[in-house]
């Protein structure tokens, strides 16, 4: 199985494990004289396998991007960085969004904000950040359909 394979599978099985809460919660507690559409033992087998499952490829997922490595550096490096750059364009996005906020003032008594940055400087900071953003996360996404899970 390759990575991309098994990051798809987690999502599935985490998202099971969502359908699994809610119907938990519908069977748990019922109105007088009803009767409830499962029985929670069941519920809660099902949630065990399905945990039991996931714990497991998590493992394998974790470990593969440990051990795999690409242009000399491991996938988990790889993911760190794409995690950090992606805090940096979002905060470079913000503060292009106050940089460009229009201010309207109604009367010249009315505090009066300048920008302390050429608006046209920062945006190109902004775009190069998110640039190497997007060609990281295109990388790690290549990896993963190349590299195989290792199967421990």
């Amino acid at each position: 199985m390759k990575l991309a394979e098994a990051l798809s599978n987690r999502a599935r099985l985490t998202e099971k494990v969502s359908q699994l809460r809610v119907r938990l919660n519908d069977c748990v507690k019922i109105q007088e004289g009803d009767t409830p559409a499962e029985q929670p033992e069941d519920v809660i087998a099902e949630l065990d396998g399905t945990l039991d499952e996931l714990r497991s490829l998590i493992y394998r997922i974790n470990l593969t991007n440990t051990l795999a490595e690409v242009d000399g550096q491991t996938i988990t490096s790889l993911l760190a960085r794409r995690d950090v750059l992606a805090m940096k364009a979002k905060t470079l996005g913000e503060a292009l969004k106050v940089l460009t906020e229009r201010e309207d003032r109604y009367n010249r008594s009315e505090i009066r904000f300048v920008r302390t940055v050429d608006v046209k400087d920062f945006r190109h900071i902004y775009d190069r950040s998110a640039a190497e953003l997007r060609e990281l996360d295109l990388k790690i996404q290549a990896v993963g359909w190349t590299t195989e899970l290792v199967e421990k």
